[in-house]
């Protein structure tokens, strides 16, 4: 989901990529709720930290204490930053309902969203 915001709120100014640290495809419910926003997140792919450690980033951001904890060493010039969210699978495995369940990920989506913004504007003023 923070790599749709990225995209989407970021335009052509920023380049982003997403992965994780194992590589489970896309979830179709953050799919669902990314789309109830108005951003396809469809034809994302899903990719593990190995690949992106071929890549130079000006900016890391991991954004849940799983990836955080474990993660590599990225490369001097690259900022770090750490940013928990809460897990919408997790969450939504102790839903009493789909539509329970789909709430973590609205709320969340949200709350990546304001996140992403703040980034973007900070990282790219001036």
């Amino acid at each position: 989901m923070a790599e749709g915001w990225a995209r989407a709120l970021g335009g052509d100014s920023i380049i982003a990529a997403s992965a994780g640290l194992e590589a489970h495809g896309l979830n179709p419910h953050a799919v669902r709720v990314m789309n109830e926003a108005g951003v396809d997140i469809s034809s994302q792919e899903s990719h593990t930290m190995d690949h992106c450690l071929r890549q130079r980033f000006d900016l890391v951001v991991t954004v849940c204490s799983h990836a955080h904890e474990p993660c590599p060493v990225w490369p001097e010039d690259a900022e770090i930053i750490h940013i928990p969210f809460d897990d919408p699978p997790a969450l939504a495995r102790n839903a009493s309902s789909d539509e329970e369940g789909l709430e973590h990920y609205r709320r969340v989506r949200d709350e990546i969203r304001a996140a992403v913004s703040n980034l973007i504007n900070t990282h790219t003023a001036g």
